[in-house]
């Protein structure tokens, strides 16, 4: 699922779509269907469907020292409705392109301070890597999560009109080659402006998402991808790609730790 599936994409409207989320290894929402809609809707997907999901990143809010704190999560889920990663967004998407878009998440958000990977236990998959949006732009993010072991890198995200065009395929075909590995990403569908229809939102600003979700295998190659309207992507992932691609070009053995490394402070 795309990042804030759940909400306008808008500062000013986190902290009112915002949940209280469950911990890793909770089996029970931590609060009633109406207070956490979103929360009881994707553990009860996951048991129902018998599916491990990522379910894109909704706003939780987190009560702390006495304060509020609104975070960009992920929730990731087994097939028996396990929490088996929770992912805050590290890198806000605090930017300024002049004349063109501004986009301050600091604003309302707190960034993560985690890695976030898991094991997709009983399946060919193994360990999976989620990251949201902007956080794709970090390849030494990408590179933690690939020495953890991750043969996905997962990135709900939401990139505009602006970005999308130049950098969204360009930064996922990056982070694969770079990892060797598969990289999906879930974008909202474009929605339109609320001068062009009728009974729209206009109570927050109107983001306007690109789309194209996709998938890029191990080789840097788009398998599959959409268009910015509403759909879903389906994909067959072969894992003998990623261990195919990584002994033919073994560069995680070649890196020259005398010189520069990638640390995991984690």
């Amino acid at each position: 699922m795309p990042e804030i599936w759940n909400s306008p994409y808008a500062t000013s409207a986190f902290e009112e779509f915002a949940e209280i989320l469950p911990e890793v290894g909770d089996t029970k929402p931590p609060t009633t269907k109406e207070e956490s809609p979103s929360v009881h809707f994707l553990m009860e997907a996951a048991k129902q469907h018998q599916m491990w999901i990522i379910g894109g990143s909704i706003p939780e809010s987190v009560i702390s020292n006495g304060g509020k704190k609104i975070y960009n999560t992920s929730l990731c889920i087994s097939p028996r409705g396990v929490i088996v990663a929770k992912h805050r967004k590290v890198h806000l998407f605090d930017i300024d392109v002049p004349g063109r878009i501004t986009f301050r998440e600091s604003d309302t958000l707190t960034g993560g301070s985690s890695i976030s990977t898991f094991e997709a236990e009983g399946t060919p998959l193994g360990k999976i890597g989620v990251g949201i949006c902007y956080d794709l732009r970090f390849p030494e993010f990408a590179q933690c999560m690939v020495q953890r072991g991750c043969n996905i890198l997962v990135y709900p995200g939401a990139f505009n009109l602006i970005t999308g065009p130049a950098h969204w395929e360009l930064l996922q075909r990056a982070r694969a080659v770079d990892g060797q590995c598969y990289v999906l990403t879930a974008s909202p569908a474009r929605s339109k402006h609320p001068s062009e229809g009728t009974g729209s939102n206009v109570k927050y600003p109107h983001y306007e998402a690109w789309g194209h979700s996709t998938v890029v295998n191990p080789w840097g190659e788009v398998i599959a991808t959409s268009d910015e309207t509403a759909q879903v992507v389906i994909a067959d992932i072969d894992m003998s790609k990623v261990y195919e691609v990584r002994r033919s070009i073994p560069t995680s053995m070649q890196k020259r730790n005398d010189i520069y490394q990638i640390i995991d402070l984690n």
